[in-house]
């Protein structure tokens, strides 16, 4: 692995466990007792989408959904694909991703999914959430807010479509 883009570490692997349990406890206190459809966003989400559906108690069914875009363009205004393997009409949809950086594809996303097909409710969970993201009207579940919009590699998030699977988030280096 070519390690030239990989800076200061940012969110170590022991970080991301603990966050990857925050996440997952609030939504098992959140819909206790309900079963919800995670739908991960890939390929960025897989890695959180695994880890985090590992710790959760409810009863689940996973889907996934794709919107290829650029890190940190907000005005993504790529195809949105979605096959609807399983039916969520009247489901609680959880929209599962790596990160919120500027926000503008998983505002996209959520709309979509909440507006064409009749979900009963529809959330957001990531690792992280960027301070510069765009305002996304349904509620996020997220272990860490970062300080500051810089760009960043690792569990997921790509640099030039490589380094996803650095099991760390560290600063890009460009």
């Amino acid at each position: 692995m070519n390690n030239k883009h990989i800076g200061e570490l940012v969110l170590s692997t022991e970080q991301i466990k603990v966050g990857v349990r925050l996440v997952a406890d609030k939504l098992n206190q959140q819909f206790v007792g309900e079963e919800i459809i995670i739908v991960s966003m890939v390929p960025g989400g897989i890695l959180f989408s695994a880890d985090l559906v590992r710790e959760l108690t409810l009863d689940i069914k996973m889907d996934y959904v794709s919107c290829p875009h650029t890190p940190g363009d907000s005005n993504n205004s790529s195809n949105i694909i979605y096959h609807q393997n399983i039916p969520i009409k009247e489901k609680h949809v959880v929209l599962v991703d790596d990160a919120i950086e500027s926000g503008g594809t998983m505002k996209r996303v959520a709309r979509y999914m909440a507006e064409e097909f009749g979900v009963k409710s529809l959330s957001i969970a990531t690792l992280f959430v960027k301070p510069g993201r765009v305002d996304i009207p349904y509620p996020q579940y997220f272990a860490y807010e970062m300080e500051n919009d810089d760009m960043l590699v690792g569990y997921g998030l790509p640099w030039q479509d490589k380094h996803r699977n650095i099991p760390f988030v560290s600063k890009l280096i460009k």
